[in-house]
């Protein structure tokens, strides 16, 4: 048994190892420093080490040994944080009680799928498309409420496509639908959904993702931006662009994840846009990339459309741009607009 935990979890490693380096060589620049927020490449090369380290270590036949005792780690606490290097005779009362809530969750998280609503917020028109390049998507939206009844929404694209990319987006629905409710903030949830990803030898990619919380009386949205593409505001009353840019890298991207808040102020008339970026990475066929500028575009000349049909223009200016061509990525998008 211990030898198979072993196994898995050097499989895992590996291909972790395999998507990040694949990731520094292939990303172009400035889509880096997108899913990167504030941080920089450094930050990603020191989740490497840390994952080198634990490989050398189980050639080396000393991986999972616990630094006060000597002994073997529990197989579940490696498996949950292949970085673990004290077993759980060691651990107090408090972190025994904080690791059994992380045990429930990770568990729970590995159930099924929960239904998604769109919401109906008093004075807002919400509407929601997304279609996946393959069979099983890579990307995520959703509406969870707070704890204290504030509009919770996710905007979230998982690095990768098919069914890894979909397992990936199934916990993460079920880890906020189980977070939350219970929550108080959106960098709260981020915070404690990245400890359960970084070193979990399940999970061998990284995911982006917009996380908002709205307070449906005063229309205050607050939010945190784990290295997703910049959501979109145009306040129609006076023609200013927002863009609601990276407060932090994404989830599972680095080992120290640091996450800002921000909020806004949404008012009478804007259109706010949060979308995936198989939408603005969509090529044409001499290789042109449709971009911000264009989805902007199309929000600035349709302002005066409802939510569901603002979808269908930007959809129209897709087709249009690369032909009808299929698309090579997952497509999403969601808008809210303030009557």
């Amino acid at each position: 048994m211990r030898a198979k935990t072993y196994d898995e979890i050097e499989t895992g490693l590996e291909e972790k190892q395999s998507n990040l380096l694949q990731w520094i060589e292939t990303t172009p620049e400035q889509k880096k420093q997108i899913q990167l927020g504030p941080a920089d490449e450094t930050a990603v090369e020191e989740h490497l080490h840390v994952i080198e380290e634990s490989l050398e270590k189980i050639e080396e036949g000393v991986f999972g040994i616990c630094e006060v005792c000597h002994e073997s780690v529990d197989d579940e606490l490696l498996q949950m944080d292949y970085t673990s290097c004290v077993c759980l005779g060691h651990f107090s009362d408090e972190e025994l009680r904080q690791l059994e809530s992380e045990l429930e969750l990770s568990q729970v998280i590995q159930r099924g799928l929960l239904p998604q609503q769109v919401p109906s917020i008093e004075g807002i028109n919400v509407a929601a498309f997304s279609r996946p390049a393959q069979i099983v998507g890579g990307d995520y939206f959703d509406f969870v409420d707070f704890k204290d009844g504030m509009h919770g929404l996710i905007m979230a694209d998982v690095s990768g496509h098919g069914v890894s990319a979909g397992m990936l987006i199934s916990s993460l629905q079920t880890a906020f639908h189980t977070l939350v409710p219970d929550a108080d903030s959106p960098l709260d949830v981020l915070e404690r959904i990245n400890r359960l990803y970084i070193h979990n030898i399940k999970f061998s990619t990284f995911v982006t993702i917009f996380f908002g919380k709205l307070d449906p009386e005063t229309h205050v949205l607050t939010y945190a931006n784990a290295g997703h593409n910049s959501a979109y505001l145009y306040r129609a009353s006076t023609g200013d662009e927002i863009w609601l840019r990276p407060t932090g890298p994404a989830i599972g991207l680095v080992d120290e994840f640091a996450v800002q808040m921000d909020s806004v102020q949404l008012q009478q008339g804007d259109i706010l846009l949060f979308y995936t970026d198989g939408i603005t990475e969509a090529f044409n066929q001499d290789g042109v990339m449709w971009g911000e500028d264009s989805l902007a575009d199309i929000v600035k000349q349709n302002m005066d459309s409802s939510a569901e049909q603002l979808i269908q223009k930007i959809l129209q200016g897709l087709k249009l741009h690369t032909d009808g061509s299929p698309l090579e990525d997952d497509v999403t998008l969601m808008v809210y607009r303030v009557r």
